[in-house]
């Protein structure tokens, strides 16, 4: 489907098997397409949620016909940020501009936070990207920030949004750097603040420092366990043999965040996107991520007993048109229905747009 402008989603109804005994009804949504436009990486941004009303970040440039190897965004053209809210868990958006942004869709500068944040507002969102942190205490109707985020002794962060709550002044982050004494990406790290964000502290690197030069790990996705563990699932990448693997790999600390176990599950070769991992409503743990390679598209994993085996894959859908999609982040709503959103490639036009894919993570015996 082609527009101008899509100030609210369209839907596009489609019904996809999956590699199970039952048949799931999967229902794929536009959240944000416009012709010349690029809309990308809702990963890099973040999603937030209360009930049905959902809020998700995401990229927008200029779109750039057979890029060399790259993706199809214009590397000389501008570059903003947006948002999308839906009230009807998925069905509906609109279009909104973040409030950190100005008239030029520029930031202002960074600063360090002076007043405590009240981590329990239950209408908080929290935001962390490179640098720097933000955060709402209304829904992401209006932002303060963006704040100094310490460095931790590397020459860059690469912070993506991925924290828990903990208390009125405490709150856990999960985030990247880059490699000691380069600004090659990357090694996760837990953070944590206890003073309502106006101090962070280092917790624990998030498994060993890739080699340097080519290889990665970033972009934690991660939940608090029953036991009372984190487990976080991170994007790799590295050379093996003289082959390149891209993968999504998962790592446990029981001890909150000071040390780290790499476990045999997941080990999903998705070659190259991130995951987002939550806690369904059931108990169970729901991971979703992008797929890159044909047939490519998204996909998901569901685990039972909180996250030591997955079961078998759900394909969400599978119609992309060629590798540059994904960066998927989930919620979900009350009725019970998951919600995909990501950026995607579809045969139909060549723009990338944001989409929104609602489906049921019941159980298949169900």
């Amino acid at each position: 489907m082609r527009t101008h402008r899509i100030p609210f989603l369209i839907l596009l109804f489609l019904f996809l098997p999956v590699q199970g005994a039952m048949t799931r009804s999967i229902e794929h949504n536009i959240v944000y397409l416009e012709e010349g436009r690029f809309a990308g990486w809702p990963a890099n941004q973040g999603i937030w949620s209360w009930g049905d009303e959902i809020v998700v970040g995401f990229t927008l440039g200029y779109y750039q016909k057979d890029p060399e190897g790259g993706h199809a965004i214009h590397p000389d053209k501008s570059k903003t940020l947006r948002q999308a809210r839906s009230l009807d868990g998925g069905e509906t958006w609109s279009i909104e501009v973040p409030s950190y942004l100005n008239e030029d869709g520029k930031e202002s500068d960074l600063v360090d936070l002076k007043e405590r944040i009240d981590f329990s507002n239950p209408d908080l969102a929290m935001k962390f990207r490179t640098n720097r942190f933000y955060y709402s205490p209304d829904r992401c109707k209006t932002w303060n920030g963006p704040f100094n985020l310490p460095d931790f002794g590397r020459e860059k962060l690469l912070a993506r949004t991925d924290y828990i709550v903990e208390g009125k002044d405490r709150l856990t982050a999960f985030i990247a750097a880059s490699k000691e004494e380069t600004d090659d990406e990357g090694q996760p790290l837990c953070i944590r603040s206890t003073d309502g964000g106006l101090t962070w502290d280092l917790v624990g690197w998030i498994g060993p420092q890739p080699p340097l030069g080519y290889g990665y790990s970033i972009m934690p996705s991660t939940i608090l366990l029953k036991s009372g563990a984190y487990l976080s699932i991170i994007r790799r990448a590295g050379v093996f043999d003289g082959e390149s693997r891209r993968w999504i790999e998962g790592y446990l600390s029981p001890d909150k965040g000071v040390s780290w176990y790499l476990l045999q599950e997941p080990n999903i070769e998705n070659y190259g996107n991130p995951a987002s991992m939550i806690r369904l409503d059931d108990g169970r743990i729901a991971l979703t991520y992008g797929y890159r390679r044909s047939p490519q598209g998204i996909r998901a994993v569901i685990s039972d007993d909180e996250g030591q085996s997955w079961g078998r894959e759900i394909v969400l859908r599978h119609d992309a048109a060629n590798w540059d999609i994904g960066y998927p982040r989930t919620v979900q709503r009350k009725d019970g229905k998951c919600v995909t959103v990501y950026y995607y490639h579809h045969p139909d036009q060549p723009e990338r747009f944001i989409g929104a894919t609602i489906w049921d993570p019941a159980r298949e015996e169900d």
